[in-house]
């Protein structure tokens, strides 16, 4: 009967330590390939939602109609609108209850066209409308945007290294595969084994260990980003669900990773045979 695992590969690439390490890699791929998508989803809700205002107290005495007017003529300014007593009502009821009775100064809000000239913005105002007074949380939401931007550039490095490193593991292992089985390779290519099948058949090994471990760890992936999902719902509105298509991803991704490495790998030590 034929051997199934001519080269034995089972015995020289064990299912053991290789699948351990790359389910550790794909954990931690997976936990920077969430926060990426996280910061981007931060960034994005920040950026388009009530954050990019600034509300102006027009001065006393000053016709809000007319400053709000005043106001839509600057640059960055998409549009400007006075806030109606009944609104005010509402944004304040929480903390001073009834306001019907209250004098309310008159507020404009100034939505932006971008974040990132609400400080230039602010001194424009001013000079405007002086004596106005700014409630300028843009330019701090502003600032927490590029932090976000900073630390979504740093998961996708994250995962880029562990994409690397996960590479250079299948480098090692299917070197150490082939120096312990090197006579029986030797054997088998001098009595007419291809390159092909040769580097196939550790291909398909590495790669189905490779496949395995990512599995597990983007399983084990799971409910640590489910559990950073809810303490974020808080800064988001809502708890941030998993990236399911990215995780579903890794198995495969680390299989054809797997596979391609050991394949240049097996045909490069290949081609330095005698």
């Amino acid at each position: 009967m034929k051997s199934r695992d001519p080269l034995g590969l089972r015995r020289a690439l064990a299912d053991r330590l290789l699948p351990m390490l790359v389910a550790a890699m794909a954990l931690l791929g997976s936990l920077a390939l969430g926060g990426a998508l996280a910061a981007a989803g931060l960034s994005a809700r920040w950026e388009g939602g009530a954050a990019a205002a600034i509300m102006v107290q027009v001065p006393p005495g000053t016709d809000a109609a007319a400053a709000a007017r005043r106001l839509a003529a600057l640059p960055d300014v998409a549009e400007a609108t006075v806030i109606d007593r009944a609104r005010m009502g509402d944004l304040l009821r929480p903390w001073l209850g009834n306001t019907e009775n209250l004098p309310l100064p008159a507020l404009v809000e100034l939505r932006l066209m971008a974040l990132h000239g609400a400080e230039e913005l602010v001194a424009r105002v001013h000079a405007t409308l002086p004596g106005a007074t700014v409630e300028a949380h843009g330019i701090w939401v502003a600032r927490l945007l590029a932090l976000a931007g900073a630390l979504q550039r740093a998961a996708w490095a994250v995962l880029a290294l562990v994409v690397l490193v996960a590479g250079m593991m299948i480098v090692v292992a299917t070197r150490a595969g082939l120096a312990a089985r090197r006579g029986t390779i030797a054997i088998l290519h001098d009595m007419g084994a291809t390159d092909g099948m040769i580097a196939g058949r550790f291909a398909a090994r590495l790669a189905w260990l490779s496949g395995l471990g990512a599995a597990f760890g983007a399983g084990a992936a799971a409910p640590v980003l489910m559990l950073l999902g809810g303490m974020a719902a808080p800064l988001v509105g809502a708890a941030a669900a998993p990236p399911w298509i990215g995780l579903s991803v890794m198995p495969p991704a680390a299989a054809l990773i797997a596979w391609a490495t050991a394949q240049l790998t097996v045909r490069q030590w290949l081609r330095s045979l005698p």
